[in-house]
């Protein structure tokens, strides 16, 4: 059983005729005899009642019509989601916590409700998972730290992060990691691009953090920290939205290691028209060129 002999049943069942069926799906009458023939074969039943010249269904023959044109149905929906003009079908996408919560809910109300039709997931967690996500094809896209280096995928930067070390009220600045040598820090998995910039910072001072407990949201490193449990690196951009960031000491980094980039990624044989409009619609919420 194929497509094309459900749609050559389909024409000869609203026709009756194999005659015009054929004219209807540019066949040749015989061949539509003769697939009809192998799709009746195939499910073992008579489709049609075969008298004077005419064909009209059997109760087998409605009981498939039903589910034949179910399937045509659903076929050309397909077809109109991957290749249509119009954005439509399920548009999943992933991103870094902070960018979730302030960089793009506004980018994501108007994109779902410029484009009703479209079916939209958001998955947020480390850069490491949503990379692994979109080289999958479980994710369409993904906002991660930049910049981007893999030759399956293509990207563009977005963002620009200020990160910012966190430490406990009254702590002393800090302008270097040999000023916390040894200290307990707060942060993502391993596969957190974050966490080893954090990590990184301090191994190029040759300092080492202490230990380093693994947390499942800023908020919880955050807490940990204004309780004097240690340190935590947050972008500005997410720490201002905190409403007990008053409660802690903050600096930048220092220069070389201040400034983080965020892409938006996506496979490179992975275009659709959603992706498509969902890649405008960022271009043009972005200020300009990236600070």
């Amino acid at each position: 059983m194929d497509l094309t002999q459900l749609e050559m049943f389909n024409a000869v069942a609203l026709c009756g005729s194999i005659t015009q069926a054929a004219q209807q799906v540019h066949r040749v009458p015989s061949n539509l005899t003769t697939r009809i023939r192998q799709l009746e074969a195939d499910l073992g039943v008579d489709l049609f009642i075969r008298e004077n010249q005419r064909l009209r269904l059997s109760p087998a023959g409605h009981n498939f019509l039903r589910y034949s044109q179910q399937i045509l149905a659903l076929v050309e929906e397909a077809r109109e989601v991957v290749a249509g003009d119009e954005p439509q079908g399920l548009f999943s996408l992933g991103s870094l916590e902070s960018t979730a919560a302030v960089r793009i809910p506004s980018l994501l109300a108007q994109y779902t409700q410029r484009y009703p039709k479209i079916q939209f997931d958001l998955a947020t967690g480390p850069s490491g998972t949503m990379l692994d996500a979109v080289l999958a094809g479980s994710l369409n896209a993904a906002f991660v730290d930049g910049p981007l280096v893999h030759p399956v995928l293509e990207g563009m930067p977005v963002y620009q992060e200020e990160m910012m070390i966190v430490a406990p009220p009254g702590h002393a600045p800090i302008s270097r990691a040999r000023d916390v040598n040894g200290v307990t820090v707060y942060a993502f998995r391993a596969n957190c691009s974050y966490r080893r910039h954090f990590e990184n910072w301090f191994h190029a001072d040759r300092a080492t953090p202490g230990t380093i407990h693994e947390m499942e949201s800023y908020h919880g490193m955050l807490a940990c920290v204004i309780a004097g449990a240690g340190l935590a690196l947050i972008p500005r951009s997410m720490l201002e939205t905190m409403p007990a960031c008053h409660q802690v000491a903050a600096w930048p980094l220092a220069d070389n290691w201040r400034w983080l980039t965020t892409w938006l990624v996506w496979r490179r044989e992975g275009m659709t028209r959603s992706l498509e409009a969902f890649i405008e619609m960022v271009k043009m919420s972005l200020p300009g060129t990236l600070p």
